[in-house]
């Protein structure tokens, strides 16, 4: 069970970081990185099937593969934003984690331009049928 493991890696880490904490900070901050990326390698092989099954949508609907993509990007985009915000505020760095969060929303904003466009052409061309 995928999601025991996540768990005991998470509780050993925070453990492990709570007493490290007083006498290594430093240590501390490596453990909470460290149990987030043994995480994060729990959960890839969802990861591959999450892309497999949008490629499949694709594939069956004929919706354009591109717009796929971007979507998948975006949504990635958003997790390691949150993760790496999440460590920064774990080590105390509030404000390096807010520029994070505002530098992903910039990119997911970029990354969305196409999506927006796309929209904009399809409600201009219904609107031009009425």
């Amino acid at each position: 069970m995928i999601l025991v493991k996540i768990i005991i890696i998470a509780l050993l880490g925070t453990v492990c970081a709570i007493l490290v904490k007083p006498f290594k900070p430093e240590i501390s901050i490596f453990l909470i990185i460290v149990s987030g990326l043994l995480i994060l390698f729990q959960v890839l092989d969802y990861f591959v099937e999450i892309i497999e099954t949008f490629t499949r949508l694709s594939e069956q609907t004929g919706i354009d593969n591109e717009l796929f993509k971007i979507i998948l990007k975006i949504i990635g985009v958003g997790y390691l934003i949150e993760f790496a915000s999440n460590i920064c505020i774990d080590s105390g760095m509030n404000s390096i984690a807010s520029k994070i969060q505002f530098a992903g929303k910039v990119i997911i904003l970029f990354l969305s331009l196409p999506i927006i466009n796309m929209l904009i052409e399809i409600i201009t061309q219904i609107l031009q049928l009425c």
